[in-house]
C-alpha cells in the first residue's frame, strides 16, 4: 500500500519515510524538481521512497500518475503552493483529507484576517489594495501607520512589506505593482512584538499545542527569516492561554485536522494573528520537533493522512530531550553560489552542530531579499531554547556563502 505525497517541504522526507514504514506503508514523492530534495535525497538509503518526476503544477499529469499507484492509500501535502490540489484530488480519489473549501479559506491572508476580524478574534481587519503609490491614502485611511503590505497568497516571506511611514508606504506600493503576486495584495496593522509561531495538531475539531517556536525576522523592509527556536519556556498559565487561542483560531478558521504552522506576535494584549499554515512548519522545524520531543511527528501526520487519530494526540510529550535552534545562511548578493568558508570550524562549536543545505554550488541565486536566498541551515541544541540559539548563532557567524556575480 502506498501513500503519495503531493511535493513537500525541502527537508522531513527521512522522518517522513520512516513513518509511512511504520505505518505498514510506502512512501511516494511526486515532484516536479528532485533538486528541491538534494539533501533529503542524497542521504536517505536506497529504496527508503520512490519518486516519481511530473509537471505537479499538471492536475491531469499528478491524477494520471495517483491513479498508476499500487494500492494508494493516503495522499498527504506538506506545502501551501500544492495544498489546494492536493485536497481536490484526496477528495477526487475518496481518500481522507482536509475540505477542500477549508483549504482554500486557508490559502488567501486576506479572507483569513477579515473572517477572525469578524468573530472577534483579530483586533484588526484588513484591506485589499491596487499595487502602486496611489493607494497610499487608502492604507493609511484603513489600518494607518505602520502597516503591513502582503501577498494573500504569498509563501516563504515573498512580497511582504513594513512601512513605518508614507515614504516607505509608497516605496513598498510601488515596488509591489512590479511584482508578481501568487493572489492579491492586502494591508493589515502592524502588530508591535516578539514574533513567533505555535506549532499544532488536529484531529477532529481538538487542538493540541505541541510547543512554541521563537521567530527572528530581519531588520529589511522586506522581511526575511534569520532564526528559529524550539521550544521556548513559557509560564503553564500563559502556554494555556495561547494553547486556547490558537485552538479558537483553527476551529474558526475551518482547520480541524492535521498539523499547522500558526505564525503570531505576542502583543501588549496577547496574541495576534499574523498567518495560518495549514502544515508542518518549514525550514527545520519538522526536525527540531522530532529532536526536542523526542518522538517521529510525522507518524502523526501518515496517520491523519489514512484517516487514523494521531496517537500523538493523547501522548505524553516529552520534553526532557535537548532544545534546537537554527539560523538561515543567506548569500549577501544575487550570482552564482561557488560554496562556502567555515563549514569545517562548525565541529569546534559547542551544541552538536549540523550542517543542511539548502542549495549546491553552481546554483543561480538571483533573489536573495527573501528565503530564496537561503543557502543552507545551521543547527545547534541545548538544554534551552535561548541558549541552543546562542550556540546556533555562534557557529553561523563562521559561515560565509561564496558567490560570483
Amino acid at each position: 500500500m502506498t501513500i503519495a505525497a503531493l511535493e513537500s517541504l525541502s527537508f522531513g522526507l527521512g522522518h517522513m519515510a520512516a513513518a509511512a514504514a511504520e505505518t505498514g506503508h510506502e512512501l511516494c514523492l511526486l515532484t516536479a524538481d528532485r533538486s528541491v530534495y538534494r539533501h533529503e535525497l542524497d542521504t536517505l538509503p536506497d529504496g527508503a521512497l520512490t519518486v516519481v518526476d511530473v509537471d505537479t503544477f499538471d492536475t491531469s499529469a499528478t491524477r494520471d500518475v495517483l491513479a498508476a499507484l499500487p494500492g494508494l492509500a493516503g495522499l498527504l501535502n506538506t506545502t501551501d503552493t500544492w495544498s489546494v490540489p492536493a485536497a481536490d484530488l484526496a477528495a477526487e480519489f475518496g481518500l481522507p483529507g482536509p475540505d477542500p473549501a477549508a483549504v482554500r479559506l486557508l490559502r488567501d491572508k486576506y479572507r483569513v484576517r477579515e473572517l477572525l476580524h469578524r468573530r472577534g478574534l483579530s483586533r484588526s481587519g484588513a484591506v485589499r489594495v491596487t499595487p502602486g503609490p496611489d493607494s497610499a491614502q487608502e492604507v493609511r485611511r484603513a489600518v494607518g501607520l505602520p502597516a503591513v503590505l502582503k501577498d494573500s497568497s504569498g509563501t516563504s516571506s515573498r512580497n511582504v512589506w513594513i512601512a513605518h511611514d508614507e515614504e516607505a508606504l509608497r516605496r513598498a506600493l510601488d515596488e509591489a505593482a512590479r511584482q508578481q503576486l501568487m493572489g492579491k495584495l492586502f494591508a493589515e496593522a502592524f502588530l508591535a512584538g516578539p514574533l513567533y509561531s505555535a506549532e499544532t495538531l488536529s484531529w477532529d475539531g481538538a487542538t493540541r499545542l505541541l510547543g512554541v517556536l521563537s521567530r527572528q525576522t530581519s531588520r529589511q523592509p522586506a522581511v526575511r527569516e534569520e532564526a528559529a527556536a524550539f521550544p521556548v519556556a513559557l509560564p503553564q498559565a500563559e502556554f494555556s492561554g495561547i494553547e486556547q487561542w490558537v485552538a479558537d483560531v483553527l476551529h474558526a478558521a475551518g482547520h480541524h485536522s492535521g498539523f499547522a504552522h500558526v505564525e503570531f506576535v505576542l502583543t501588549t494584549e496577547g496574541p495576534e494573528l499574523v498567518e495560518i499554515n495549514r502544515r508542518i512548519g518549514g525550514a527545520l522545524v519538522g526536525e527540531v520537533m522530532c529532536r526536542s520531543l523526542g518522538t517521529n511527528v510525522y507518524t502523526a501526520m501518515m496517520e491523519e493522512a489514512l484517516g487514523h487519530r494521531p496517537r500523538l494526540m493523547d501522548a505524553p510529550l516529552d520534553h526532557s530531550g535537548p532544545a534546537h535552534a537554527f539560523v538561515l545562511i543567506y548569500a549577501d548578493r544575487p550570482g552564482v553560489l561557488k560554496g562556502w568558508h567555515g563549514l569545517d570550524e562548525l565541529a569546534a562549536f559547542p551544541g552538536d552542530v549540523r550542517w543542511y543545505p539548502t542549495r549546491a554550488p553552481g546554483d543561480a541565486m538571483p533573489q536573495v531579499g527573501d528565503q530564496r536566498g537561503c543557502t543552507g541551515i545551521v543547527l545547534a541544541e541545548a538544554p534551552t531554547a535561548e541558549l541552543a540559539q546562542h550556540r546556533a548563532w555562534s557557529a553561523a557567524t563562521r559561515v560565509r556563502p561564496v558567490v560570483a556575480v
